[in-house]
């Protein structure tokens, strides 16, 4: 086997070795950007939700308290306002969603399903938990979920879902006194569930991931052909030139003029080391002759 080939095998495995190495450390990051980007999406919605909210409390309820007295309005219901504010967002986005999922709610759009209940009884176990970040798989492809427990804080919660007997007559001519009733005091109800997709931002992170691996095997090959190119002008073509020489003088041309190169490193030391020993011998064959 030729030196360059040994070379060149030699640099090929080290070259593949730190593109699989690059290639991992860039994919896994790539990922985790995307989905911290989801993340930060779908914290933002619940943010929102939060704002409509609070919007809620604060300016509608008070404007329709007089209303309230004779009709029950659910747009004075804060997880009304949000849901219906993203039920809007959701007419041009139907991928994206936010539920307040609650185990026995009033309004009956808001049941919990199988894997949302399943959230509400993790809060429910764990007290301290603040927050469940999951992915789901969806007909349109894998989903990210934010979760919060909803948890019982004020009392005034318990006036409309504490007993049927204590709640609005109004709401009971809406919804009913069979749903939404038996809540208590820093129990969790439910949970504020946004889910985002994923499919977009995984997309352009294996985009990226594509061009980023393509340029860093096209600068690999420029690597090596650049190399494998200095290797014949500055090792292999003198190295011929030194074996062609020492073929000659093993046959006894000893009129083959000397090897000459400019540069002084190690073959050009070879070089000068193979030319004296050339006039030595020249010298020494001489003297026989004579």
């Amino acid at each position: 086997m030729k030196l360059a080939t040994k070379f060149n095998l030699t640099l090929l495995i080290v070259l593949a070795l730190s593109l699989a190495a690059t290639a991992y450390l860039a994919y896994f990051i790539l990922q985790k950007n995307a989905k911290n980007e989801v993340i930060q999406h779908a914290g933002m919605m619940l943010e929102t939700a939060l704002a409509v909210r609070g919007y809620t409390v604060g300016e509608i309820r008070p404007l329709l308290k007089e209303q309230m007295k004779s009709n029950f309005l659910p747009q004075s219901v804060p997880a009304y306002a949000a849901t219906q504010s993203f039920n809007k967002l959701r007419e041009k986005h139907p991928e994206y969603s936010y539920k307040e999922a609650t185990l026995n709610p009033t309004n009956l759009r808001d049941r919990a399903t199988d894997w949302e209940a399943d959230i509400i009884q993790a809060f429910s176990m764990d007290e301290k938990r603040s927050e469940i970040i999951g992915v789901r798989e969806t007909p349109t492809g894998p989903s990210l979920y934010l979760a919060r427990p909803i948890r019982i804080k004020n009392k005034g919660c318990l006036t409309c879902h504490s007993t049927s007997s204590a709640a609005p007559v109004t709401m009971l001519a809406k919804y009913g006194s069979v749903n939404g009733f038996g809540w208590n005091m820093n129990e969790v109800v439910g949970a504020q569930i946004v889910s985002v997709p994923m499919t977009l931002p995984i997309q352009m992170a294996n985009k990226t991931f594509i061009t980023f691996i393509s340029l860093l095997i096209v600068i690999f090959l420029i690597i090596l052909i650049v190399i494998n190119l200095m290797i014949r002008q500055i090792i292999t073509k003198p190295l011929l030139g030194i074996t062609r020489m020492a073929n000659d003088v093993s046959m006894g041309k000893m009129d083959a003029p000397e090897f000459s190169i400019s540069t002084k490193d190690e073959v050009a030391v070879l070089a000068a080391s193979f030319n004296r020993m050339r006039r030595s011998l020249q010298k020494a064959m001489n003297m026989l002759e004579h």
